[in-house]
């Protein structure tokens, strides 16, 4: 497999996000499996696997989805680059050593977790404007000199945030959500991580499966823990509008399996004037299938550094 550069670290093209090994998508399947399904995926070249503290069944509780990984990947651990996420309480911060006691904190009970002395990329899930972003860039330079971490990133964020860390801490990744359906990215946080040689890690590449082909206005999901009742782009009406650039996905790829309706969303989709990367976004997603790695319970992360210069050639 083809690999990509996260800051200093180099990972496979095709990352595995294992959230939904422990929630978010209804029923989580037995540990057996998600462990079977984690070392398939490193089997199939994967490097990179991506987990956080929070990922538990319900959000009720910390750790579970990092136990399953540690425990997967505990015999090539030398191999494989992880990277976990934290959330930090403003309250944490005001405690007793600061920002950079609480983070060491959380990282320290994280590794034990993934059975690990060091974590690869360690993310500030999600901003809190209790704590200021630079507090928290200058206790990740620190946990990088203690060798604990080798990089850090954000997710969710927009430019002011990533550029007020990345003036004192720099960055190794961005992970923010980015599809053919949801490219807020590409305005201004793409450009600014090409310009300043940060790795970019869209989550949910794949539309929560919208991009599948596989969901429908028809689709019923879990009623327990799954996310995809109340993401915006699989109401009825967002899964209604994208079926243009769906259809123009597996048409491509399975031209002998077009349908009248198909030709006109495929016309459609023609004047929407999809651009190079969405191509390149779905191809990654069909190589994904090809690579024998079990679907239904995990979402490919796919990382996108040089990605403007292919569309200016």
């Amino acid at each position: 497999m083809k690999t990509r550069q996260l800051g200093d670290l180099t990972v496979s093209e095709v990352g595995m996000g294992c959230m939904a090994f422990s929630h978010g998508y209804g029923k989580i399947p037995p540990e057996q499996y998600s462990i079977e399904a984690i070392q398939n995926a490193y089997r199939h070249g994967c490097t990179l696997f991506d987990t956080a503290e929070i990922y538990s069944p319900n959000l009720a509780g910390i750790g579970h989805n990092e136990r399953i990984v540690g425990k997967a990947l505990k015999d090539v651990r030398k191999d494989v680059v992880l990277a976990t996420k934290l959330f930090l309480d403003k309250s944490e911060a005001r405690g007793k050593g600061g920002v950079y006691r609480a983070i060491r904190s959380h990282l320290e009970d994280s590794m034990d977790r993934l059975r690990t002395d060091m974590v690869d990329l360690y993310y500030l899930h999600r901003t809190n404007g209790g704590v200021m972003i630079e507090d928290v860039a200058e206790a990740m330079g620190l946990l990088i000199e203690d060798g604990l971490i080798r990089g850090w990133g954000l997710s969710q964020v927009d430019v002011d945030i990533i550029d007020r860390a990345q003036k004192v801490t720099p960055l190794s990744a961005i992970q923010n959500i980015y599809s053919m359906v949801e490219r807020d990215m590409e305005k201004a946080v793409i450009p600014y991580c090409m310009e300043h040689g940060i790795g970019v890690v869209p989550f949910s590449p794949i539309a929560s499966g919208l991009l599948s082909g596989k969901i429908t206005t028809e689709t019923k999901f879990e009623r327990n823990d799954d996310v995809r009742n109340w993401v915006p782009q699989l109401s009825k009406a967002n899964i209604a509008g994208n079926q243009p650039i769906i259809d123009v996905n597996i048409q491509e790829e399975c031209p002998k399996t077009k349908s009248e309706k198909s030709r006109k969303n495929l016309a459609n989709a023609e004047k929407l004037r999809v651009s190079g990367i969405q191509t390149i976004q779905k191809r990654h997603s069909l190589r994904e299938e090809k690579t024998g790695i079990k679907q239904g319970f995990n979402s490919p992360y796919f990382f996108v550094q040089k990605i403007f210069k292919k569309l200016k050639a």
